[in-house]
This record gives C-alpha cells, sequence and structure tokens, in this order.
C-alpha cells in the first residue's frame, strides 16, 4: 500500500532549535512496507532528521518506534525501528 494522511498524527511538534517533533501513524501497512525508501515521501517538507515516528499496524497489531534519517527534496528515508512488545497474561 502506499502512505495514507488518514492515519498520520502530530502528537507534538518542536516550535524552535533542534528538538524532534513526534508523529503517530496508524496503518494496515507492514513495517517493512512502511519501512520502504520514500513511503513517507509526500510529508518531505514535514519531516526532518530526528523526528520521532510511533508506527502502529492494525493487522499484526504491532507497534514499532523509528526515527527519520534522512530527508531531501527527493527522498525520505526512516531507520528500521524498534518492536515495542507487550505482554498480556491475565
Amino acid at each position: 500500500m502506499a502512505f495514507s494522511a488518514t492515519g498520520w498524527v502530530t502528537v507534538c511538534a518542536a516550535k524552535a532549535g533542534n528538538a524532534p517533533s513526534m508523529y503517530l501513524y496508524k496503518t494496515a501497512d507492514t513495517q517493512a512496507t512502511v519501512n520502504t525508501a520514500d513511503y513517507f515521501l509526500s510529508l518531505k517538507d514535514t519531516l526532518k532528521v530526528g523526528d520521532i515516528i510511533f508506527v502502529y499496524d492494525t493487522t499484526t497489531p504491532s507497534l514499532v518506534l523509528t526515527y527519520v534519517n534522512a530527508v531531501s527534496s527527493t527522498a525520505v528515508d526512516i531507520a528500521d525501528g524498534t518492536t515495542v512488545s507487550a505482554t498480556d497474561t491475565d
């Protein structure tokens, strides 16, 4: 699939300095798909290196914590990220 703005939410936008902004992205796409180069290309004017993205895959379900590691006028790349795991024993 492709990026869908309907699943994109700004959690915290940095107003000044080098602080990262934080975003949440809810999608049925797998993390492998979301991690594909230029998946977030339509956000190239919004994202900056270091911005944090929580990616929630509704199919698995799973949550991955990642960040933007490259942005240019023609490309956006995110790190592979770390899956946040939880146990529910009840």
